[in-house]
Parts: structure tokens; C-alpha cells; sequence
């Protein structure tokens, strides 16, 4: 049989199981095992077994369970809240204030964590009541926080690039440093978009009511004692990786032992809180790794029949343009976030278009700053849009999920324009890691 049939074979087996209900991990696993089978007999379980271990080889995976910790313990620490009331008062009586120092918030606790799902929802408890409260436009509310809460897949240190880094065997410490500027500049999009829009229409982003917005800004500027203890966090993680005092893994389990003392330190710290964060880090590693071992055991068996070496020799023999190639791979990863996790899609994708990338001559840096300006994407887009469903579980009962997709829309858009821009512009992404060097 040849590999296009196999191929063919194997996707719609991929499409029938998940519209059966199968769980992603679980199907990819029941693929990977029965062409094992079928192909090698017996001893195609060794193959897969093997593929497998190599993976969980990888010492950077290790930092991703540090990282679901540290953000679980944060989100029961009260971190979020003080620092986006201390935001919003240095906002003051600005239109559309909370919008922007939700976008603000969104930037530090991307780069205290790296977890997209705890961010949205920490958000959804503080900031969005807050807008309801003021009399903000719903959409307009919701898209911010979904949007700017989506960042953490890009903003250092982005689990996403860990993964991505991990599989491509690129620097996670370039692509840390590349993710920064796109990581602000779809910020500075998300804020130019509200100021906008709240000064066209006021009404849209009433200006913060708190007493202490109204007093003058040197004063406010004394409230900003929420930001002392995130940026401390923030510079310990970071600055050990940048400073060349830690691998990205020992700077996640800083990292870790940081949030545990910052929520001591807040005396927010409780034994059946510790509880709670470690189970929750369990639940959310399992997951991971159920994900991660279905998706390398179908690569690894679909490499070992040529499937992988066909596809590589499908891209790269298009008769097209070398950036309409990249075009394509972001479009197939696009098409795969509709109903795929994104943990599934680093291991299927990667494997094929890292390769792909650099016979084409372009950076593996800015390709992985690409796809995970393409995954913040998938964030919000349905009918998946993980973000879209983190926010719902947290708000008010009269928030749909058809109303939560609609808001996102404007802000799918302006990550468009991001990836774009970035894809236009690839100094954007790799400015910053050369210069580190």
C-alpha cells in the first residue's frame, strides 16, 4: 500500500474517532498502535515505545509541570487582584482605563506564568465583574479579556514555546527573546484598539469610579505597590535565563519556590491551598502528557513508514514562493486548531515543517515565534477557542458562548494584522535573540 494511502487512511481514521467522542490523546495512541501493528507486526510496539521515551528524554519538558504549578499557586495567592486594582487606579479617569490596565495585568501575568487557562480565568473573576460594574460594552469587555489573557502562548515563558522548542530543537531561550516584542506589539494592538474605540464612543469604557482614581497622578503612582512582588517574581524567572544562571527548567522551579514564598509572604498560603495547586498541576501534566504520548507515537510510526519524508517532499516540492509555503503550514495549523489541541499539534506539525523551514532558508526562530502567534489564535477561534471556554466557566450565567465567539472576532482580526506584520517584518521576532547573543 502505498504512503499516499496510508496517509489518507490515517487522517480519516483521525476524523472518525474524533467525531465518535474519542479523546484526542487516545485516538492519535489507537492510530499510532494499530499501523504499528499492521506494518511491523509485534514488534511495532517497540517502535513506538521507543519513540516515546525519546521524547520525555527532553530536560526542557520538565520545566512545563513547574509552570502549571507556579500558576496554580498564583491564582490562590491574590496576586492578580492587587495588581490589577493597583493598575486600575494608576489608570485614573481615562476612557476605556480598565480595558487598557486588563491589557496591562494580562502582560505581567504572562510573564509570572506562562498558562493561558489560569490567566483568563483569574481575569474573568477580577476584571470582568469590575467592567460589568462600570457600565462597559459586553463585547467589548469580553474580547479584552480573552484576547489580552491569550498572550501567555507567546509572552516569556510562554509553555507553548517550551513545547515548540523542545520537539523543533531550537533555543527556548531564542525563542523566549524573540516572543517579547510580538508579544507586546499584539498588547499595544489590543490597547490601541480600546483607546480608540472608548474615545469614539465614550459610553463604550466609562471612566474607573474608585476614590482614589480621582487623585493626582504622583499620588496614584504610590498604589502601585501590587506591581513589587510580580515583577521580583518576574525578574527571578526571567532574569536567571537572560543572565545565563539558569536553563529555562531551573528557572521554572525558581519559578515555582517563588510563588509558594510570594503567597507566604501574602499569608495566603494554607495547606489545603498547597493541596489544591498540586492537584491541579497533576490534572493538567496528565493531560499534557496523555496528548504529548498519542501524538509522538503517530509521528514516530508515520516517520518510520516514509509518511514524514513524503509530506516534507509534498511542501518543498511546490512550485510557489518560498513564503507561500510558510503561508500554507500556517493555514494547515490553523485549519488543525478547529478541533485539535494545540499540545497535538506542535508534535504532528513540527516534526514535518521544521525541516521544511530551514531547506527554505528561513530562521527556525521566527517560524516558532509564527506558530505561536498562530496558536493565540486558535485560543480564540471557533468552534474550539479553549480561551472562549475558560472565560465561560467563570462568567455571570447570562454570558453565552455565542455571545464570548462574537466579541473575540474583532481581536481574531488583530492578531491577523500581528501575524502579518511579524511574518512581513521577521526582525520583529529575531531582533532581540541576535542581539542577546
Amino acid at each position: 500500500m502505498g504512503i499516499e494511502i496510508i496517509t489518507l487512511l490515517m487522517v480519516l481514521a483521525l476524523f472518525a474517532l474524533m467525531a465518535l467522542g474519542v479523546p484526542l490523546g487516545a485516538s492519535t495512541l489507537l492510530i499510532s498502535v494499530s499501523t504499528a501493528l499492521l506494518n511491523f507486526g509485534p514488534g511495532g510496539m517497540i517502535l513506538i515505545s521507543s519513540n516515546v521515551t525519546s521524547v520525555f528524554e527532553k530536560f526542557a519538558l520538565i520545566a512545563v509541570p513547574f509552570f502549571v504549578f507556579m500558576a496554580n499557586i498564583l491564582e490562590r495567592s491574590g496576586v492578580a487582584r492587587e495588581l490589577f486594582d493597583s493598575m486600575a487606579i494608576l489608570g485614573g479617569r481615562m476612557k476605556g482605563g480598565v480595558a487598557v490596565q486588563t491589557c496591562v495585568v494580562s502582560v505581567v501575568l504572562a510573564a509570572m506564568s506562562g498558562i493561558v487557562g489560569g490567566e483568563i480565568v483569574l481575569l474573568g473573576l477580577i476584571a470582568l465583574p469590575q467592567m460589568f460594574r462600570l457600565g462597559y460594552d459586553r463585547k467589548l469587555s469580553i474580547g479584552t479579556i480573552c484576547a489580552s489573557g491569550s498572550l501567555a502562548t507567546l509572552i516569556p515563558p510562554s509553555v507553548v514555546l517550551i513545547v515548540y522548542g523542545a520537539e523543533a530543537g531550537v533555543s527556548v531561550k531564542d525563542l523566549f527573546t524573540g516572543g517579547i516584542l510580538p508579544g507586546l506589539l499584539l498588547a499595544s494592538l489590543y490597547i490601541t484598539y480600546i483607546l480608540i474605540r472608548t474615545n469614539l464612543r465614550p459610553e463604550l469604557g466609562p471612566p474607573y469610579d474608585a476614590e482614589e482614581a480621582r487623585l493626582p497622578f504622583v499620588r496614584r503612582v504610590t498604589y502601585l505597590k501590587g506591581l513589587i512582588l510580580p515583577l521580583l517574581l518576574i525578574f527571578g524567572v526571567l532574569g536567571s535565563i537572560y543572565a545565563g544562571i539558569a536553563t529555562v527548567t531551573e528557572s521554572a522551579a525558581i519559578g515555582a519556590v517563588g510563588s509558594v514564598l510570594i503567597a507566604a509572604l501574602r499569608k495566603e498560603l494554607s495547606l489545603q491551598g498547597l493541596r489544591e495547586a498540586l492537584w491541579a498541576t497533576m490534572l493538567t501534566t496528565g493531560s499534557i502528557l496523555w496528548l504529548i504520548i498519542g501524538a509522538v507515537s503517530l509521528v514516530g510510526i508515520y516517520n518510520i513508514i516514509g509518511g514524514t519524508s513524503f509530506l516534507k517532499g509534498l511542501l518543498t516540492g511546490l512550485d510557489v514562493a518560498p513564503i507561500v509555503v510558510v503561508l500554507i503550514m500556517m493555514g494547515i495549523v490553523f485549519l488543525l486548531g478547529t478541533f485539535m489541541d494545540w499540545i497535538a499539534i506542535v508534535f504532528i506539525t513540527i516534526p514535518v515543517f521544521g525541516p521544511v523551514v530551514v531547506d527554505l532558508g528561513y530562521d527556525p526562530v521566527w517560524f516558532g515565534i509564527l506558530f505561536a502567534m498562530n496558536i493565540q489564535i486558535y485560543m480564540l477561534s471557533p468552534p474550539f477557542g479553549p480561551a472562549c471556554f475558560y472565560l465561560k466557566s467563570v462568567a455571570p450565567s447570562d454570558v453565552t458562548l455565542q455571545e464570548i465567539f462574537l466579541a473575540v472576532l474583532p481581536f481574531i482580526g488583530l492578531q491577523l494584522i500581528g501575524l502579518a506584520l511579524v511574518m512581513a517584518f521577521p526582525q520583529i521576532a529575531i531582533w532581540l535573540p541576535y542581539a542577546f547573543k
